[in-house]
């Protein structure tokens, strides 16, 4: 049976190029294509294609937020982002969101067949330049202390903790009945106290922070993360 596979990309040139390769590759067949995200939310669990090729820079919703939602109903599909964004922010949380590959646009055909293969036999395929930002960032040494953390205040906490979760500023903001604007502004003390320049990069180093925390049997506050706070 081929693979089905659906394309969510904005550019009309752009994806019928890409949905007339998939024709053309046996064993692949292309089974829908949409311009935005909102209609692959409404159609894409009716379909529920192998695989689905998403771009991020859609028009109203972005393709990582697509994901996200979509990934709960499809469970099975494998969702693989094409895109220009080759930065460290936009590839984790896209695999936060539940993609489980990441190429960048400037592929061939040769390139997508081996990705839609790779994936489709459990794979995660990613362009080389992301694969070794992916490596780069997981190979780097641990912070030597806590104090970065312990810096950050409860509430503080609790907004990071949501975006490890791959939460976006308007739904925590919903979480905890504050404005986004007030979001944005906890995310960039965040980023100001852990030294970091990009959410991708708090969250790496908050995971390693209660990594070497919990490993040392230490608390990095006196109130637990998730506590109910007071404004």
């Amino acid at each position: 049976m081929a693979i089905a596979v659906a394309i969510l990309e904005d550019d009309p040139a752009t994806r019928g190029i890409v949905a007339g390769w998939i024709d053309n590759l046996a064993g692949f067949r292309c089974v829908a294509q949409y311009a935005d995200a909102e209609a692959a939310l409404a159609a894409l669990p009716g379909v529920a294609p192998d695989v689905v090729l998403t771009d991020i820079n859609l028009p109203e919703m972005n393709g990582i937020e697509c994901v996200r939602q979509l990934k709960p109903q499809l469970p099975s599909t494998q969702f693989v982002m094409v895109t220009v964004y080759g930065d460290t922010e936009h590839i984790f949380d896209a695999l936060a969101a539940g993609a489980t590959g990441y190429l960048l646009k400037r592929l061939d055909r040769e390139e997508l067949k081996a990705a839609l293969e790779e994936v489709h036999r459990g794979g995660s395929p990613m362009s080389s330049s992301i694969a070794r930002k992916v490596v780069q960032f997981f190979g780097a040494p641990p912070p030597t202390s806590t104090v970065e953390l312990e810096s950050l205040s409860p509430r503080e906490l609790e907004v990071l903790h949501f975006l490890a979760e791959g939460y976006v500023n308007k739904e925590i903001a919903d979480l905890l009945a504050i404005s986004g604007p007030t979001v944005a502004t906890y995310i960039r003390r965040i980023y100001e106290k852990l030294h970091v320049r990009s959410r991708a990069a708090a969250i790496g180093k908050f995971s390693s922070l209660i990594k070497r925390q919990n490993s040392a049997g230490s608390r990095a506050t006196s109130a637990p993360i998730l506590s109910p706070l007071e404004d």
